[in-house]
């Protein structure tokens, strides 16, 4: 599984980061940082709390 983050939609609300902090990461002023590589099947869950918790819908899971 790969996340993709529109970061152009994310509008810094910080509940992927609340919901998932293992997996989402923020940068200085709350918005969420781009996810890079695999994310190891333990996590899974953790990434798709993130995306549900998000109310811009900027995270897509693939």
């Amino acid at each position: 599984m790969k996340i993709s983050i529109d970061t152009g939609s994310c509008s810094g609300h910080a509940r992927c980061a609340a919901a998932a902090p293992e997996l989402f990461l923020l940068d200085d002023d709350g918005y969420v940082l781009p996810v890079e590589g695999e994310i190891p099947e333990e996590l899974e869950e953790a990434a798709r709390d993130g995306e549900r918790a998000c109310p811009e819908r900027a995270i897509t899971l693939h």
